[in-house]
């Protein structure tokens, strides 16, 4: 049984972070610097990264001269962010799900599937609004979500990783509606063994773009990786949407 806001524990767990550590800041730049470009971002820009984490992303757009919030759930997170904040970078905790500014951005950014955790239909769809109405007219959306197709041919059930002393046993499977991850953890020195297990929608390109088009945004284009190459149903990794906001 999945926990039904499972992500308010895990994305606050130190493992979180220690078992996703290759998402470093190195990474995040290349990422930015290539969405700066495609969507050539002009200056001044304000932009909201909805589902921050410590801000890595937020932080690379920030040292381009934008100004940037990042909003995330996790209160550690947060926290931690906070230590970078400047003139052009804030930080704040907050529900995507609950609305935010509006009509205040230019630009929102969802990165690495931060989005498909929620029990109901209704809170995702809330989240969405949240993201719309944060948007100025014509302002532009982007959404980093996995490609079902491409997840479920991939789909490794069962992996184990070792980093700072801490063991992780992986498991991975599926179901019509959802992919689940479960994460048992044992830290022997501190006698630590926890388990969490992430849950994520299904949702296909036909999915957000009824969601999208609800609160007022269109799909302009489709790309399925971080290189943007062009988006492939059964190929690509990624499914990255961008929407521009029309009414």
């Amino acid at each position: 049984m999945v926990a039904a806001e499972w992500f308010r524990a895990w994305f606050s767990s130190p493992y979180y972070d220690l078992l996703y550590k290759q998402r470093n800041e190195q990474e995040a730049s290349l990422c930015i610097n290539t969405f700066v470009e495609f969507l050539k971002i002009p200056p001044g820009s304000r932009i909201l990264d909805v589902a921050c984490g410590k801000g890595r992303h937020s932080r690379a757009l920030a040292a381009k001269g934008f100004d940037v919030t990042g909003i995330d759930l996790s209160a550690p997170s947060i926290i931690e962010a906070k230590n970078f904040e400047t003139d052009n970078l804030h930080f704040y905790v907050h529900d995507m799900r609950l609305p935010f500014w509006i009509n205040y951005f230019d630009y929102v950014f969802n990165f690495f599937t931060s989005f498909g955790y929620f029990r109901t239909m209704r809170e995702h769809d809330d989240a969405i609004r949240t993201m719309a109405q944060s948007l100025k007219m014509n302002g532009m959306l982007t959404i980093d979500y996995l490609n079902v197709h491409y997840a479920e041919d991939h789909l490794v059930p069962r992996e184990e990783k070792r980093s700072n002393g801490v063991m992780f046993n992986i498991d991975r499977w599926f179901d019509e509606k959802h992919f689940f991850k479960r994460i048992h953890v044992e830290e022997t020195e501190k006698k630590i063994s926890e388990t969490f297990t992430e849950q994520v929608e299904k949702f296909s390109l036909g999915d957000f773009t009824d969601m999208l088009s609800y609160e007022g945004l269109a799909i302009e284009q489709i790309f399925g990786d971080y290189e943007l190459n062009k988006y492939h149903v059964r190929n690509s990794p990624r499914m990255i949407m961008v929407a521009r906001k029309i009414h």
